[in-house]
């Protein structure tokens, strides 16, 4: 390379370290003021991994990693030939169940006219036992006047005696239709049982069959896919995991003294150090009630010894909405949060946003 080039070269890179320092010192906040408080941490989101209900074969994934998604959008359908199958076999058991009510309920009304019967044959015996009676009656009154003999009152009375025992097969035969339609009845209420049952059946496989198809449960963007089509999964495998760009936050942690005087929706202001030039609104959304020790990636080591408090600061929604294009998770910065809210911001923590 000719010596000129290379001192070319040199310069236009001294120069580029020249510009990102003082564009560095222009954009990092300094110093804070009294009532502010600052500690570093990363931007997150609340993750959803998307999974299948029900043990089965992915058929198709209808989303890319990086897509933004809207809630109730279609994602992936599992296949359904086996539920499809046993959804077949659900109907038919229903429209059989629905033949047997009809046969039971015929039952029923064969019974009752059955009853009906036996209740004619019962009168009939009634009223046949009641002229055998009075047969009786007048027999014994020509027998004490010497007009009959003693074998026509015998045949007179077990006449009667007969008529009695055909009396009470009569009711006996009342009585069984009536259990024949108790039992007629109840096999009437299995069946309807067995009606519900199958419905149920049908309607918790339909209900599978929905379910196969894999829709958003919130607007997002989808950051993985944990599988892909054609492997099969089971119940409650994850497909795809995606981000609620909805809800991001900043977590970080904050000293005994300072947490004890920051409280949820107290206002933040986060830089991050892929964008200096911009400061982004946010307020604090948890404190945590239990102390523990500083992580190392978030402190030095002198201050690491100190307990410390995990606190949460979600970025403005109207802000997520505006730049949801812009939201990457994972990404370090500083939160500054205002501990004294009579005190105003610092000029360079004003809130600046891209295209403003």
């Amino acid at each position: 390379m000719p010596k000129l080039r290379r001192l070319s070269l040199f310069a236009a890179l001294a120069l580029l370290g020249v510009a990102a320092y003082f564009g560095y010192r222009h954009f990092r906040p300094g110093d804070l003021p009294e009532g502010f408080v600052r500690s570093n941490g990363r931007i997150e989101a609340v993750e959803i991994d998307v999974a299948a209900k029900t043990a089965g074969r992915i058929a198709e994934i209808a989303v890319d990693e990086g897509d933004f998604i809207e809630a109730g959008q279609k994602l992936a359908t599992m296949d359904v030939a086996t539920l499809r199958a046993q959804l077949r076999e659900a109907e038919a058991n229903l429209e059989q169940a629905k033949i047997g009510v009809d046969t039971a309920e015929a039952e029923v009304r064969q019974q009752e006219a059955q009853r009906d019967a036996a209740n004619a044959l019962v009168a009939q015996r009634q009223a046949e036992l009641g002229a055998l009676d009075k047969d009786l009656d007048r027999t014994r009154q020509l027998l004490q006047r010497g007009t009959t003999s003693q074998q026509q009152l015998d045949q007179g009375t077990a006449a009667v005696e007969s008529g009695k025992a055909a009396l009470g097969a009569a009711r006996a035969q009342v009585a069984a239709a009536d259990a024949a339609i108790s039992h007629a009845r109840s096999s009437v209420v299995a069946v309807r049982a067995q009606i519900a049952a199958a419905e149920a059946t049908k309607e918790r496989i339909e209900a599978d069959i929905a379910d196969s198809t894999l829709r958003s449960p919130r607007s997002g963007r989808i950051q993985y896919r944990v599988a892909q089509p054609g492997e099969v999964v089971g119940a409650g495998g994850a497909v795809l995991n995606l981000v609620d760009l909805t809800d991001v936050f900043m977590t970080f942690f904050l000293p005994t003294e300072a947490a004890g005087r920051v409280a949820v929706g107290s206002e933040v202001r986060i830089v991050l150090d892929a964008a200096p030039e911009y400061v982004v609104p946010a307020r604090v959304t948890y404190v945590a009630d239990v102390a523990q020790f500083t992580p190392k990636t978030v402190e030095t080591e002198e201050e690491r010894q100190k307990l410390s408090f995990r606190v949460k600061a979600g970025v403005d929604r109207d802000v997520l909405e505006r730049y949801v294009q812009y939201v990457k998770t994972g990404l370090p910065g500083v939160a500054h949060v205002r501990l004294d809210q009579t005190r105003d911001w610092p000029e360079n923590l004003a809130v600046r946003l891209p295209d403003e």
